[in-house]
């Protein structure tokens, strides 16, 4: 009988303690988001009365401001607003400042009254979750804010028929959820965005008579004179009005301004948008520290949902078990990103995990490893099996691969230890590496992947030292259709010959044997004047590893040699494409009788491994 009372009691104070929860909770929304109508309200000149006669605060019940004009909740009995829609309404007055209170706000149409002012410069603090944003048919000016960009979850932007001046950030165009978008009938000038994930007709940019590029009439050489918001416009600047810095010129300018001198018109924007994507981010001053971690971590989230399918979410117990306590003895490396682990899986099974360091701008590091590691499959890309989040840690699971880096193997940190990497095995790092970087750039059909950070140390190597590309966190995601919509001649020179500079000096590494630190010293002059003193007859011995030397391979280094010498022209034009420099090495790998493997370049799985095409073809490969 006790019991039963007991039990009675206890189903009275959880039941008491659940209903103050919700209380709490329903209060906690509802104040928000009637303070948020309220100075809606209050902020606004409402000539015809359609706010002060159907916004009635004095009716304080259960869901009331969802019978509010205008007001759509998340559900009839919740004072949570989901849509605003306030168009054609004669309102007055400046963007409300009060929606940051409507937390939970995903549509906003304003359009079609007479609010006027700027757009403001922290929209997405105050919109964070907006999927429907129409500010259209209103007296808005001013510049469109590069925040904007920040709104990662807009499907709609409708920002016509205002007095809007300046330039469209041409961030907007990595919006990957973005179907609709207006700025007709302004003022705006300008290069347009070059849209990733979808096509914006003409008409979406008619009447702002300073506007170019596609779909639109190309931009001249003389509209890139624009002011550039993001990091990456200094290095436009340079390509039109810098030719005095020559040693900037020859490391960094060179492609754009060989462009410059042979076409007289460029899509401006294209070449922009292929610039911010290559730093994966969108800078936005106005947002700093955990606030824009935070965003960050939001949309890398919607990213990793999409991926663990593909990639396993692994436990930090299990980690933790097995690397020991992440102990120092279970440490085989450290690099940018973080320090890296042998970890023992009780089945015997031996896994690699990097533990990022805590840092901010590692966290789209890390997303940018899930996003390529997790999606492809191929025999020379590393493997990602895994990951793993855990409060403000990050961790990366990899296959283990026992030959450690490439780097290592050429240069031993023990005085005097010879180099044991034989020339054969050499070639065939060389001839794995372009495959994998001629995979990347070229046969993929749904994305392209720029490496742009390619040396020794990221070059990891299997059990057979079997090449395998890792560390591409600084690395450039590209769509196909993009590619191929921008200049090929641009989009060879801009990004693609950078990856084939970083080849040819890992090439130079592996035939002499000589940091590349030491070989490219602070610019590209001493790079080539190196290459031209190994290359004299004379020295040839003496520049090449000596453990090479006596080998009976002085042919086939020699011409090695000069593929390698292509690959590092100061003239990114004359450089070939990975797929060449595949060819070339391939003819040379067969005087050294090692295996042909010409059919794993052609391989049709060189798309994200999603299909079951592309499946099958992984497992057969790796069989």
């Amino acid at each position: 009988m006790n019991s039963q009372i007991q039990m009675a009691n206890l189903f009275f104070i959880y039941s008491f303690m659940f209903s103050l929860l919700a209380t709490f909770t329903v209060t906690s929304a509802t104040d928000t988001d009637v303070y948020c109508l309220k100075s809606i309200k209050d902020s606004m000149i409402d000539p015809h009365g359609y706010l002060n006669t159907t916004w009635d605060f004095n009716n304080y019940t259960e869901g009331f401001i969802c019978r509010f004009l205008g007001v759509d909740c998340w559900h009839p009995d919740e004072n949570r607003v989901l849509n605003l829609i306030l168009f054609d309404l004669g309102l007055k007055g400046q963007f409300p400042h009060g929606l940051k209170n409507c937390t939970s706000l995903s549509g906003l149409n304003l359009s079609h009254n007479e609010l006027q002012g700027p757009i403001p410069s922290d929209i997405s603090k105050r919109l964070p979750y907006i999927t429907n944003l129409d500010l259209s048919f209103n007296k808005f000016s001013g510049e469109i804010p590069i925040n904007i960009a920040n709104l990662s979850f807009l499907n709609v932007l409708k920002l016509d028929k205002n007095k809007l001046t300046g330039h469209i950030p041409l961030e907007i165009g990595l919006l990957d959820r973005l179907r609709n978008f207006s700025v007709a009938n302004n003022r705006l000038s300008g290069p347009v965005p070059a849209f990733l994930h979808t096509n914006i007709p003409a008409d979406s940019f008619a009447n702002n008579t300073g506007l170019c590029g596609m779909p639109l009439d190309g931009c001249s050489i003389h509209q890139m004179k624009f002011d550039y918001s993001f990091k990456s416009g200094f290095v436009i600047g340079y390509i039109v009005f810098s030719t005095s810095v020559a040693i900037f010129f020859t490391s960094c300018c060179v492609p754009w301004v060989y462009i410059v001198e042979r076409k007289k018109k460029i899509t401006i924007s294209e070449m922009m948008m292929l610039m911010v994507k290559r730093k994966h981010k969108i800078t936005d001053d106005d947002q700093a520290g955990s606030s824009s971690t935070v965003g960050l971590l939001e949309e890398g989230n919607k990213e990793i949902s999409m991926l663990e399918k593909r990639v396993t979410r692994m436990s930090y117990a299990d980690l933790n078990d097995a690397t020991d306590n992440f102990s120092e003895n279970n440490v085989i490396g450290q690099g940018k990103m973080g320090m890296l682990y042998k970890a023992s899986l009780p089945n015997g099974y031996v896994l690699a995990v990097k533990k990022l360091h805590d840092s901010q701008f590692l966290e789209e590091q890390f997303i940018s490893e899930l996003k390529i590691l997790g999606s492809l499959r191929h025999i020379n890309v590393l493997p990602l099996l895994g990951f793993c989040v855990e409060s403000n840690q990050r961790f990366l699971v990899y296959s283990y691969m026992p030959n450690g880096n490439l780097y290592d193997w050429l240069h031993p940190m023990e005085e005097g230890q010879e180099k044991a990497m034989e020339w054969g095995v050499r070639v065939k790092v060389a001839i794995g590496l372009a495959r994998g970087l001629a995979w990347l750039h070229q046969n993929c059909h749904t994305v392209k992947i720029i490496h742009l950070d390619i040396s020794s140390k990221c070059i990891l190597l299997d059990q057979n030292f079997q090449p395998k590309l890792s560390n591409f966190g600084e690395a450039m995601l590209v769509s196909s259709t993009c590619a191929s919509s921008v200049n090929s001649e641009f989009w060879e020179m801009a990004f693609v010959k950078e990856d084939v500079h970083g080849f040819g000096v890992v090439l130079l590494e592996m035939i002499t044997g000589v940091d590349p630190s030491n070989m490219t010293g602070s610019s590209n002059n001493v790079l080539n004047e190196w290459i031209g003193h190994l290359s004299s007859s004379s020295d040839f011995h003496g520049a090449i590893d000596k453990s090479l030397i006596g080998q009976g391979f002085d042919a086939e280094i020699i011409q090695l040699l000069k593929v390698a010498c292509t690959c590092v022209d100061p003239i990114p034009d004359r450089r070939p494409m990975m797929v060449q420099v595949y060819e070339d090495i391939k003819a040379i790998r067969e005087r050294c009788d090692l295996v042909d493997d010409s059919s794993m370049l052609m391989q049709p799985e060189i798309c994200p491994a999603t299909s079951e095409k592309s499946v099958e073809i992984e497992m057969a490969e790796f069989q």
